[in-house]
């Protein structure tokens, strides 16, 4: 492209920037990140990633990024972050570089306050080149998911006499989804959102957020008012949805909202929807990976988490992957490996009370008699209405109990088609004798979330095992 028509794209860019420059709008300009290897060849790989940062950045919900043929005309030129700031009246400059050495790639980036020339964040990628595009998409799905934390963040945190909605919002999204959960910060993020929805009541972006926040209050054990949250939540929504019917976030808190309400199929639609729209939204990879357990796809769950932990290892809600894990484990009478996941999910989110309810179910059923009366004493001070008897437990499990499938597998042995089942051959000598026997290996996962005695029926004998277990599973 010829030198005065790259010129001609960035002053229509700086155009098209100018009528929301005094808008609360955060507008982040990808610099070509910097080849500093001994080849010159690689260039294509820093290229690679600066594209693919744009086009991520670009999906964020309220993020106009410059684009990236404005972007090139600062390649190989002395940096000043003010200087650009003024020119495309951006605020905010990602700036980074590649080096590569033999197998390995390191990728150092940095966020840049383009009025202050401040650095707001930083951080270094290194992955190993047997596959780069599949290293160039972990590093720019990282660097993408933590900008869409940080820039929040930095808006949050200009300074303004005058607060209006969008100040407002960005307050919000700094106590949720960046924060770490809380009652406390699930109740000022509701208050800084109530009063920008008050300032602005079309605001599609604001009634988005402020419904994610009631929504998740609802299925983390942190509201009183679950049912009166998960109606609001769901009007908010619906108004946010027909406004803004591509917005990923939007899509995402539809599918919690449809979660909550356990029309796990319905949600599954909207959490794909969103991940169409924004590969690296880390919350609908989680509430996808909620819905596959509780609609029978236990095979499906574990990836899905670690997926999204990919993508936000540093993530201050990553303690409800870890309790995804956890559950998954935990249905498939892995007791010690989800005691292992709920502890790393306690360790990073002490506040929560699902993350302690549920790993004092597993503390007992693995017989730790003095750990689990402790964490269900921790479970009941955080959320004393759901955790006071087994009655509200189910009551207050807002996603209900998972589903079973009827499933035909060749009989492994007399006693039972799991071959874990600790009493296959005790159960093969009893059936031999006409007496029956459920397989234990399922009743700890049926008793958590509330089975009847007669739910869990014993396979029968023949050449094909028919047995009613959680989600069909025989491993």
């Amino acid at each position: 492209m010829p030198r005065d028509r790259l010129q001609s794209v960035g002053r229509e860019d700086a155009a098209r920037f100018a009528d929301f420059t005094a808008s609360r709008c955060p507008a982040p300009l990808v610099l070509p990140f910097a080849n500093l290897s001994s080849d010159p060849e690689q260039q294509y790989f820093a290229d690679g990633i600066t594209e693919d940062l744009t086009t991520d950045l670009s999906r964020l919900a309220g993020m106009l990024v410059i684009s990236h043929t404005t972007a090139v005309t600062y390649r190989n030129k002395p940096v000043d972050t003010r200087q650009i700031g003024r020119e495309l009246r951006v605020r905010y400059v990602l700036e980074g570089s590649v080096r590569r050495l033999g197998s390995r790639v390191r990728v150092n980036a940095q966020l840049i306050d383009a009025e202050t020339d401040a650095h707001l964040w930083a951080d270094r990628f290194d992955g190993d080149t047997s596959d780069l595009f599949a290293l160039q998409d972990a590093i720019t799905s990282q660097i993408a998911y933590a900008l869409d934390i940080e820039l929040p963040v930095a808006e949050a945190a200009r300074p303004t006499e005058h607060a209006d909605a969008m100040d407002y919002l960005f307050r919000g999204r700094v106590l949720f989804p960046a924060g770490s959960p809380s009652r406390r910060n699930y109740a000022q993020a509701i208050n800084f959102l109530e009063h920008g929805l008050a300032l602005d009541p079309q605001s599609a972006e604001i009634q988005t957020y402020l419904a994610g926040v009631l929504v998740n209050g609802v299925v983390t054990f942190m509201t009183d008012t679950a049912a009166a949250d998960l109606a609001r939540a769901e009007d908010l929504i619906d108004q946010a949805l027909g406004t803004s019917p591509r917005s990923f976030y939007a899509h995402y808190v539809k599918g919690t909202v449809l979660r909550a309400k356990s029309r796990w199929d319905e949600a599954i639609l909207h959490f794909e929807t969103s991940l169409s729209l924004n590969r690296n939204s880390v919350s609908a990879l989680q509430g996808l990976g909620w819905c596959k357990l509780y609609t029978g796809s236990l095979d499906e769950v574990i990836p899905t988490a670690e997926q999204a932990i990919r993508i936000g290892p540093r993530d201050p809600t990553i303690g409800f992957r870890y309790l995804m894990i956890g559950t998954a484990h935990l249905l498939q009478s892995r007791i010690d490996e989800a005691i292992l996941w709920f502890e790393r999910g306690r360790s990073v989110m002490p506040g929560v009370p699902a993350i302690r309810g549920r790993l004092a179910s597993a503390y007992a059923l693995r017989g730790e008699t003095e750990r689990a009366p402790a964490e269900l004493a921790e479970a009941r001070r955080l959320a004393e209405k759901v955790f006071s008897s087994i009655t509200q437990v189910k009551a207050g499990q807002s996603w209900g109990v998972p589903k079973t499938r009827l499933c035909s597998k060749p009989r492994i042995s007399p006693g039972c088609v799991r071959p874990e089942c600790r009493r296959n051959e005790a159960s093969g000598r009893r059936r031999a004798k006409g007496q029956r026997k459920s397989c234990p290996a399922a009743s700890p996962a049926r008793k958590m979330f509330g089975f009847r005695k007669n739910d869990n029926t014993s396979a029968p004998l023949g050449d094909r095992a028919r047995c009613r277990l959680p989600f069909g599973r025989h491993t």
